[in-house]
């Protein structure tokens, strides 16, 4: 997207990458655009917008993600500085909006545990079915010019325990830095 988020008067570019990046380019003269800001999500970025969306006269960048999070990046302070011994004072709106989560977070916990209760006890009938769940992958098979290698790129809305990587042929696995898998090795047997 672009939108001027740095208020300027000039359009910055908003950038939502596959590797969880959000990047903000500024065009400052007529030359390549310049890094202004990232910011690193866990998972890939589906859609991204600038805007003015949760208050007036601050400017934000919403993502969504693979998993269909809505992520936001505002430019509002996230805090305020009070005087020397000077309470913080909430007003009345942000007091009811704070009850208004609290009481809908109980609710949510509440609903969490007695669907947790329905579940188990239907899991324990003597006519319980066990199937696996159905989930979409994000898969991505590249290859990367420049060091002749391939990048796997796997995604899923739930954690991933294990992969097998099986090949006829021997393979060099490279680490990359946004990896935090445990790589082991075992040999194949040919029948």
């Amino acid at each position: 997207d672009s939108f001027d988020i740095v208020g300027d008067g000039v359009k910055e570019l908003l950038v939502g990458r596959d590797d969880g990046m959000i990047e903000i380019y500024a065009f400052e003269s007529a030359d390549d655009p310049v890094l202004r800001h990232d910011y690193a999500l866990s998972e890939s970025i589906a859609s991204i917008q600038g805007g003015c969306v949760g208050k007036d006269g601050y400017d934000e960048i919403l993502a969504a993600t693979y998993s269909g999070w809505l992520t936001g990046l505002t430019t509002e302070p996230v805090h305020r500085e009070g005087g020397s011994g000077e309470e913080l004072k909430l007003s009345q709106e942000m007091q009811n909006k704070i009850s208004s989560l609290r009481n809908e977070l109980e609710h949510l916990q509440m609903k969490v545990l007695q669907e947790r209760e329905k579940y188990q006890q239907s899991s324990q009938s003597s006519t319980a079915v066990s199937s696996v769940p159905a989930f979409s992958v994000n898969d991505k098979f590249t290859l990367n010019k420049d060091d002749a290698s391939y990048s796997l790129i796997l995604e899923v809305q739930t954690a991933i325990d294990n992969v097998l990587v099986q090949s006829d042929v021997p393979i060099d696995l490279l680490d990359v830095d946004k990896n935090s898998a445990v790589v082991s090795f075992s040999s194949c047997d040919s029948e």
